[in-house]
């Protein structure tokens, strides 16, 4: 194999490498940080803040300890826990009711509040962090090229390889018995 293309070779199986690392750190961060989930923001409502594509790793928190200005994620009202709809806003009012507490939140870029309430059961946690970019990557890596490119490329490029090597060390023992 000529060196442009063995450069080559190296150049993919590196940026497959970094692209596999970092989807794993996505996955591993949050317990490692002692928070419980991440999750890739979609929209830009949060900008400049946190940027469409960017990953927030969500720490759980009473929703007591929760102040104006913390960045919460939560379900939306109208949806089921169970549904995979998350927003990411700032709380910019606390409404303390008889039935519990209620977030008023709003987008950063976004020029007024959210048109409802979030009820404190609704909340996911508080943002400790975010990870500009990696959700690209995580998106990626969850559609049908991204897995081939990050499961079936890796593992063949591995085994050419070592099919090179294997064969690279048989014509070596030839030559060496003749």
């Amino acid at each position: 194999m000529n060196s442009s293309a063995s450069h080559s070779l190296r150049v993919v199986g590196a940026v497959i490498v970094v692209a596999a690392v970092a989807v794993a750190a996505v996955y591993a961060l949050p317990g490692l940080v002692g928070a419980e989930h991440s999750y890739v923001v979609l929209t830009g409502s949060m900008e400049p803040s946190i940027g469409a594509g960017d990953v927030v790793i969500v720490d759980e928190r009473p929703t007591d300890r929760i102040s104006e200005g913390d960045v919460i994620t939560f379900v939306p009202g109208g949806y089921s826990s169970q549904s995979d709809v998350r927003v990411t806003h700032r709380v910019v009012d606390i409404h303390e009711r008889a039935d519990g507490l209620y977030f008023e939140t709003k987008g950063d870029a976004n020029e007024d509040p959210d048109p409802a309430l979030v009820r404190s059961d609704r909340v996911i946690g508080v943002v400790m962090f975010h990870i500009p970019w990696f959700g690209y990557v995580v998106s990626f890596a969850g559609t049908s090229l991204g897995k081939i490119s990050l499961v079936v490329v890796p593992a063949a490029l591995l085994a050419v390889t070592e099919l090179r090597a294997l064969v690279r060390g048989t014509r070596e023992r030839k030559e060496g018995d003749v």
